[in-house]
């Protein structure tokens, strides 16, 4: 029998027995929560891993997808276009008893610009933001800046209305040379064309004089005609620009124009009572306006044309350009147009070029978003025209090399299949070396000379650069270079290249201003003002 003592004690214990079991519940509880909160941490773990891996694999295998699908969509259209007869493998040339063979050329097919489909990605697209937001802080630091030293704020935009000065000259200068061109390469070709095959006149009679009027009409119209214009008119930069650039294309394509159709019509002999086969005037005339330098009879054309597109299109030209009179007005004019007639030193010319490289590298970035994108993907739009690539993914480029191919295909492409192939064929393919310093040679004296005239002085900058430092980057930073610190090293070799055109090219403006020429000799030509012009005098 128990006793009360003994009872009591029990009834303790059974009083303590639902603490005990709660304070292991409460302990499994927080067992199980830890367990949780582990895996939920490795689960994280394991999905940034998994994240990594993924980009590293999408990383490697980048390059070579795309090369894969480059080649498969140049082989179809390759394809395509053997089956429907718009390009020939080979144009067998037959002239003076030997057989000349000659490669065909670019091959177009439907595909979009590279930053059309970058924009799609919302990382991509937010850098576009961030410029956006850079131009809206440089307008209200502008405006800023007038408000506090005038008091007022001052929107007349005088830089932009003497850049594009004398409209009016420039258009009816642009309405000849475009009208000559429409004309005078297109008859010329056809009346050769339906001749040469002909029992009257002898081929190499013409062919030598057909050559030789196109030729004085070329050099007549869309040679002298245009200097002449910019220089008797005393046109502003931005109109010389205007004249000099549309001279150079209209130069570009005419010379396709009579390249691509030449060895066709050479080679296509037609039977008796058959009509030659020549260009059709419709076909040249679209040529004309399509953002391509390569002659083709038909192109790759889109279904419809999004007229909401162009519209954004042409707004982003007009934009940027409003940004480049921003980073002229608040980032280049106030550091180099040397207000207090500081003598040119070798400290002031080294601030200078430092200061000079951000808005040189921001004018490279705006005039090739500009003109490469926008402005020939809204004629592309226009005209339904379906092959995009202008231009390619020069931003990731480890070599010069690379960088020269990609930045502006369509120029290129030009280059490429005109002047480097053409003359691995006449040399036999003997001299490549020569070949691409002739290219190199070709593309500097264009770019000094569209300079030099829209400038109105001549320095040599450009030539420079393309001649001498373009051909070493060329052959030192070549396509064996890889890894991102030569991507590094190529940005840094353009933001020092853009410093230098933008410092020397504004100090020697500002010289020819301060100290202008006092004859017309030929060293007071040739030689730079800014290298004996004294400011303080």
């Amino acid at each position: 029998m128990a006793t009360p003592s003994k009872e009591i004690k029990l009834r303790h214990r059974d009083k303590g027995a639902p603490s005990n079991s709660a304070g292991s519940e409460s302990q499994s509880k927080n067992v199980e929560e830890e367990q949780t909160d582990h895996e939920a941490h490795d689960l994280i773990q394991w999905k940034r891993h998994i994240e990594a891996v993924k980009a590293d694999l999408l990383e490697q295998i980048q390059s070579q997808l795309s090369d894969l699908l480059d080649r498969a969509m140049k082989e179809s259209a390759e394809s395509y276009s053997r089956r429907n007869h718009v390009l020939s493998s080979t144009i067998k040339v037959s002239r003076s008893g030997r057989n000349l063979r000659m490669e065909h050329g670019k091959v177009f097919m439907e595909r979009r610009s590279i930053l059309d489909e970058l924009f799609e990605i919302n990382h991509i697209r937010t850098l576009y933001h961030m410029f956006i937001a850079a131009l809206l802080l440089l307008i209200i630091s502008t405006l800023a800046v007038d408000y506090i030293d005038q008091g007022r704020l001052v929107l007349d935009f005088d830089l932009l209305f003497y850049a594009f000065d004398k409209l009016p000259t420039v258009l009816w200068a642009w309405m000849i040379m475009f009208s000559y061109t429409l004309a005078g390469p297109y008859h010329a070709l056809t009346l050769w064309g339906s001749r040469y095959h002909g029992t009257g006149t002898p081929q190499r009679v013409l062919t030598a004089g057909c050559g030789l009027a196109l030729a004085a009409a070329q050099s007549c119209v869309l040679g002298v005609f245009p200097v002449y214009v910019v220089v008797h008119h005393q046109l502003p930069p931005a109109s010389r620009f205007i004249i000099i650039l549309e001279q150079v294309r209209f130069l570009m394509k005419s010379y396709s124009f009579i390249r691509e159709n030449v060895p066709l019509i050479m080679n296509h002999k037609p039977q008796e009572g058959e009509v030659p086969k020549l260009p059709t005037f419709s076909s040249y005339l679209y040529f004309l306006f399509c953002p391509t330098l390569i002659y083709r009879e038909s192109y790759p054309r889109n279904p419809s044309i999004r007229w909401n597109y162009v519209g954004v299109t042409f707004a982003k030209v007009l934009g940027c350009l409003f940004y480049l009179y921003f980073i002229l007005v608040r980032l280049c004019i106030p550091v180099l147009m040397n207000e207090n007639n500081h003598p040119l030193s070798t400290r002031t010319l080294v601030l200078s070029l430092l200061h000079a490289t951000l808005p040189g590298m921001l004018i490279l970035l705006l005039t090739f978003f500009a003109f490469l994108h926008c402005w020939l993907n809204a004629f592309a739009e226009m005209l339904r025209f379906a092959d995009r690539m202008f231009y390619k993914d020069w931003w990731n480029s480890t070599s010069f090399a690379n960088y020269y191919r990609t930045w502006n295909v369509v120029v290129h492409d030009w280059l490429y299949y005109y002047y480097y192939q053409d003359f691995l064929w006449l040399t036999r393919r003997k001299f490549r070396t020569a070949a691409m310093l002739s290219v190199f040679l070709v593309s500097a004296l264009v770019h000094e000379y569209v300079f030099t005239l829209c400038f109105g002085f001549f320095y040599p900058v450009m030539f420079c650069l393309f001649a001498v430092i373009g051909v070493v980057f060329n052959f030192t930073l070549n396509d064996k270079r890889k890894g991102p610190v030569w991507n590094v090293i190529m940005w840094t070799c353009l933001f020092i290249g853009q410093g230098v055109q933008v410092c020397l090219y504004c100090h020697e403006w500002y010289a020819q201003l301060h100290c202008p020429r006092a004859g017309r000799s030929y060293w007071e030509l040739v030689i730079p003002r800014s290298w004996s012009c004294s400011y303080g005098a």
